[in-house]
C-alpha cells in the first residue's frame, strides 16, 4: 500500500498505523522461526541462550542416527507417493467438476474439500476406526491413503482456478483433428494446466510431509515420519536435534514457496493475452 503525495493527515495516520500492525503481525509469526534456527547450532545439548558455542554436531546426528533418518525417508516415501495419488484423483476431479453440469455439482465440490474444514482430529478419529475394521491401521497403505484424501483438496483448488481460464475450443479442435480424449489431455490440456497441477502436487506433499495427527492415529512404529520424530522427541527427551530437523523443514518449506511463485509467474505469463 503506497502513501499518496497528497494525502491527508487522516489518511498518513491510517497509513502507518497499518504498517505498525502488518509489522507487528510479521515480527509475530516469523519470531519463532528466528529462534529456533540459532537454538540448532548450539554446542551443548541445552536449549538456552546465549549459546555456548556454535556447532553441526545436531545435525549430523539427525542425518547419522538410524531413528531420524529411517523418519525421514518414511516421510519422503510416503508424502511422494500420496502427493502422486492425491494429484492423479484431484486434476480428474477438478476436471470432471469444470467440465461437466450436473445436479449436486456443489455438493460434491463441498465434500471434496471438505477434508480442508473438518478438523484433523475428527478425521484422524474416524479414518482410525474405518482402518482397524478392515486392517490398514499401522501400514504404510493405510497411512498413503489418509493422506492422499488430506492433499487431494488442495490439488482439486489449484488445478480448478488453472481450468478457469482454458479454452475449450482447444480440445474441440483436437478431436476434430482426429486426436482421442487420452491423447488430448496429455497433449493438449496438461501442458497449459500443467502450473496448476505442479502446484497442487507441492501442496499435497507438504500437507502430508507436515501432518502428525493422521500419523498418531493410524501410524505404527514402522512407519514413524520426522513430524512425529520431533513429536515424540519432545515429550521424551528435548535436544537440539529436534530444532536442526525444524531448520530443515523451514529450509524445506522456502524451496517449496520459491517453486510456487515460480509457477505462478509462469501461469500468469501463459494465461496473459498477446
Amino acid at each position: 500500500m503506497q502513501l499518496q503525495p497528497y494525502a491527508t493527515i487522516g489518511q498518513k495516520v491510517w497509513h502507518y498505523t497499518f504498517l505498525t500492525i502488518a509489522g507487528a503481525g510479521l515480527l509475530f509469526l516469523i519470531l519463532p522461526i528466528l529462534i529456533v534456527i540459532p537454538l540448532s547450532f548450539n554446542s551443548t545439548s541445552f536449549l538456552s541462550y546465549p549459546l555456548s558455542g556454535f556447532s553441526f554436531q545436531w545435525y549430523e546426528e539427525v542425518f547419522h542416527s538410524e531413528v531420524w533418518v529411517r523418519a525421514i525417508k518414511n516421510s519422503m516415501f510416503i508424502g511422494s507417493v500420496s502427493a502422486f495419488c492425491a494429484t492423479a484423483l484431484g486434476t480428474l476431479a477438478a476436471m470432471g467438476l469444470t467440465h461437466a453440469d450436473f445436479r449436486g455439482k456443489g455438493a460434491v465440490n463441498a465434500l471434496l474439500v471438505s477434508p480442508m474444514i473438518v478438523p484433523i482430529v475428527i478425521s484422524a478419529l474416524g479414518l482410525y476406526f474405518f482402518f482397524a475394521e478392515i486392517g490398514l491401521n499401522a501400514t504404510y497403505i493405510g497411512l498413503i491413503l489418509a493422506h492422499t484424501a488430506l492433499g487431494a483438496p488442495f490439488v482439486v483448488i489449484t488445478v480448478t482456478a488453472t481450468l478457469q481460464g482454458f479454452d475449450r475450443n482447444l480440445m474441440r479442435a483436437s478431436a476434430s483433428l482426429g486426436a482421442n480424449p487420452l491423447t488430448t489431455f496429455f497433449k493438449v490440456v496438461l501442458p497449459l494446466i500443467l502450473p496448476g497441477v505442479v502446484s497442487g502436487a507441492l501442496f499435497a506433499f507438504a500437507t502430508s510431509f507436515d501432518e502428525v495427527v493422521v500419523v498418531l492415529f493410524t501410524a505404527g512404529p514402522e512407519q514413524r515420519t520426522l513430524p512425529r520424530q520431533m513429536f515424540d522427541g519432545i515429550k521424551e527427551n528435548i535436544t537440539p536435534a529436534i530444532m536442526a530437523a525444524a531448520t530443515l523443514l523451514i529450509a524445506f518449506a522456502l524451496v517449496l514457496l520459491t517453486v510456487l511463485e515460480y509457477l505462478r509467474r509462469r501461469s500468469e505469463k501463459l494465461n496473459t493475452p498477446v
